[in-house]
């Protein structure tokens, strides 16, 4: 068989995914018996293309799903786009030049729909090119109608419940987005502040406050002391007046007052953070709300101003007035929203919320019941729901999302949710009469688009005919979206359903490069594209599984061309094993040593790549594949095994025969353990040759090596490890006498090793080139 001198990555990949499609390899067979493995994929945003934190996760992903369908397992992989949210907003405005605010919102989601159906399948494709191995017929978007009726539908149903209700309250809010955020959106940002020291009245006398938000003076609704901090209990129960505004507040005993920090005094403003709220809440005092929703202050003077120049002009107005004592700079923690980077304020707006906080207990028990992998990513989930502090924020104020499908009568004050058989809805477009008989007002707002991806269990299984319940056997994603997606899915599975959504959580790490997480603020983005475009898929792919699960991995070209070498290797040995099994027929009647001893060693990697794998340790997997693949087959048996192959005359048919046996075996095998890894160059080498007498359409629905547990033999093992030291030692010898490996030597070997020896010798003459090999007290070799 000739195959090319080298392998082309390019064309193979393209052959292979048309290949899988055409013949529908993925296929989840509704009417099969095996097993089914059960996967709620991640639906990605839809942002314009596959960035290299999706090929590193999605990469780790489809590993363990390849090699549960080379177990036997009937694979239910579908593919989802998550296109109903914020950045797909974003993405839409950028790519037409429009603001979704001054468009009208029904013009604006036809807008999203269209431009969706432009640049989703390119989207899509770059996993397709990943060797993401889903199902893609079985899809779903998060803003398709079936996603959209089973989201509505599990707002009715907590509803209903009593579990969703309404309130005015303060929420956490983007003044650049103009929305309402939950909790979990809210990142940590180090930012450079000045902290500023300024001057209150009481009575006559000053009192000192630090702040780094002086914009929230005209917000100021009390003072706090510390009941401990001797030195201002004597001003408790008095007032104190607010500098620049005029206006007096209450000094209030507070253990929250941090006596350490600043003066020791604290402003409670409405509402600076999440302190604010508690302490305004606990002494129900009354707001003085100032910051409007899009980030501009409502009080004089400084009406319309945003608050980053407010906070300017303030500080400037009270430097002139001598009411600063002290200032310094100073770098601490700002809470930003997730989505696009701006710190966020608490404002009271009428929102939408779940009620969880009485779950919480449950909701860790529910999170126990999953097995994690790795194990410690359980307590990350865990001290995010010690950490919540309010209930879950639903709603948002943005143009396209899932409507929430309620409308209020304002005439009687009443609530009239939609029915299931109207699903799906938009409140907005639709009316309704109330029983009053006065039409009723649709809801404007919509759903968070967690409160959709939260449902993506019952999504899939909805693609066929709800055949598939949950728990799924498995949940991928990387660790930054434990607190959203894994936490939302968890909650609203037990909500629904009283069960868990999946058996098992893979979490992956960031990708860094130099040490650093990638960003686009940077500049240190990696392209996948690029990588692919140079590289190829499989290289990607092998250096993503590099990593082991949960760990962070730095980005190296390096690991890339490594992965290209062994591509390389695997292609080169293939071809020269091919071409000495074209007129392989038979089994042997009996085995070389070196032939037992490889088949011994090949069943031990079998054995551990079957552990590791079930234990979502591919990164073991393909260290125990590489290293054996190199350094025993590669480097040691295909030239111990030249002779008996090239020179049957000489060695005897039955011992190439035995030559032969091994190295289908072998290679089969060692292509099978890579295939989930590397899914193209095994998928190509699989066609040219072991296709005709394997006929599996494919090798990734071939069976998984097996582990044949009677193939032992500790004594054989131990004396072929013993001659490839032999061997090994040769080769060092000759190497550093400059010699060529074919140089002839004279070998003596210990006489205690005769016996253990003996059946190996004629491939260690056969490859050491050896002109005598005698046995002796002293081990040595000579020219």
């Amino acid at each position: 068989m000739d195959l090319p001198k080298n392998y082309d990555f390019k064309e193979s990949e393209n052959k292979w995914k048309e290949y899988w499609e055409k013949n529908k390899i993925f296929k989840f067979d509704q009417k099969s018996k095996k097993p089914i493995f059960s996967i709620d994929t991640p639906p990605p945003t839809v942002s314009g293309k596959m960035h290299i934190g999706h090929a590193f996760s999605y990469s780790q992903q489809d590993f363990l799903a390849r090699y549960k369908r080379m177990r036997g397992f009937n694979l239910f992989y579908p593919f989802g786009t998550d296109d109903n949210g914020l950045p797909t907003e974003r993405l839409i405005e950028k790519l037409k030049g429009v603001k979704s605010k001054e468009m009208q919102r029904s013009e604006f989601i036809k807008l999203c729909l269209d431009t969706l159906k432009e640049i989703t399948p390119n989207f899509i494709q770059d996993w397709k090119n990943i060797g993401v191995s889903s199902d893609y017929n079985l899809n779903y978007s998060t803003i398709d109608d079936n996603s959209r009726r089973i989201s509505q539908k599990s707002f009715i149903d907590l509803f209903k419940q009593g579990r969703i209700y309404l309130k005015e309250f303060p929420t956490i809010w983007c003044p650049e987005c103009q929305t309402a955020i939950a909790q979990a959106e809210l990142e940590d940002k180090e930012k450079k502040s000045l902290f500023s020291t300024i001057r209150f009245k009481t009575g006559e006398s000053d009192l000192l406050i630090a702040t780094t938000r002086p914009e929230l003076l005209g917000a100021c609704v009390a003072v706090f002391i510390n009941p401990k901090d001797k030195r201002y209990t004597h001003l408790l129960r008095k007032k104190a007046k607010v500098p620049l505004f005029g206006y007096e507040v209450p000094i209030i005993a507070d253990s929250s007052a941090d006596m350490e920090k600043g003066t020791g005094i604290l402003m409670v403003c409405s509402f600076g953070d999440k302190y604010d709220v508690d302490s305004i809440n606990r002494h129900k005092l009354t707001p003085r709300l100032i910051i409007n929703t899009d980030g501009t202050l409502n009080i004089k003077p400084y009406q319309g101003i945003k608050i980053r120049e407010a906070r300017k002009k303030i500080l400037e107005e009270l430097q002139n007035k001598n009411l600063i004592t002290n200032q310094k700079e100073i770098s601490h923690a700002v809470n930003v929203h997730d989505k696009c980077g701006s710190e966020i304020e608490f404002i009271t707006t009428e929102q939408w919320f779940i009620k969880i906080m009485d779950l919480k207990e449950e909701l860790i028990k529910q999170g126990k019941n999953i097995k994690w992998h790795p194990d410690f990513m359980f307590k990350r989930y865990e001290n995010w729901i010690k950490g919540l502090q309010w209930d879950w924020c639903i709603s948002r104020q943005r143009h396209f999302g899932v409507p929430i499908p309620i409308w209020y009568c304002k005439k009687c004050n009443k609530s009239i949710i939609a029915q299931e058989k109207e699903l799906p809805i938009d409140p907005m477009q639709t009316k309704k009469r109330c029983s009053c008989g006065e039409i009723a007002e649709g809801e404007k707002k919509v759903l968070d688009t967690w409160a959709t991806s939260s449902v993506t269990p019952q999504i899939c299984s909805s693609l066929v005919n709800k055949n598939i319940e949950i728990p799924f056997s498995l949940r991928n994603n990387a660790h930054d979206i434990i607190r959203t997606w894994d936490f939302y899915t968890i909650t609203k599975s037990y909500l629904h359903e009283k069960k868990q959504p999946w058996k098992n959580i893979m979490i992956s790490g960031f990708v860094t490069l130099e040490g650093e997480k990638m960003s686009k603020s940077k500049g240190n983005i990696i392209e996948p594209q690029k990588v692919i475009e140079q590289y190829g898929a499989d290289a990607l792919r092998f250096w993503a599984a590099g990593s082991k699960l949960g760990e962070d991995l730095d980005y190296q070209e390096k690991d890339i061309i490594t992965g290209q070498r062994t591509i390389t290797k695997l292609w080169n040995a293939s071809k020269f094993s091919f071409m000495h099994l074209q007129d392989y027929k038979s089994k042997p009647k009996r085995l070389e040593a070196f032939d037992s001893w490889l088949l011994i060693k090949l069943n031990n990697i079998v054995k551990t790549s079957t552990e590791t794998f079930e234990s979502y340790e591919y990164s073991k997997t393909k260290l125990e594949t590489e290293n054996f693949f190199w350094n025993t087959f590669a480097d040691f048996y295909l030239e111990i095994v030249k002779d008996r192959l090239y020179n049957p005359d000489k060695r005897g048919k039955e011992a190439r025969i035995s030559a032969q046996f091994i190295l289908y075996h072998s290679l089969l095998n060692i292509i099978k353990l890579f295939a989930p890894i590397m899914p193209f160059i095994t998928e190509d080498l699989y066609q040219l040759f072991f296709k005709q007498k394997e006929k599996h359409e494919s090798i990734h629905i071939s069976p998984w090596p097996r582990y044949d547990k009677s193939l032992k033999d500790e004594n054989l093992e131990k004396a072929g490890d013993r001659a490839i030291e032999v061997i090994r030692q040769v080769r060092q010898f000759k190497t550093k006498n400059n010699k060529s490996l074919k140089e002839p030597i004279v070998l003596t070997l210990e006489k205690s090793l005769e016996k253990e020896l003996r059946p190996f010798l004629d491939d260690i003459n056969a490859v050491t080139t050896a002109k005598e090999i005698v046995f002796s007290d002293k081990f040595s070799i000579s020219f």
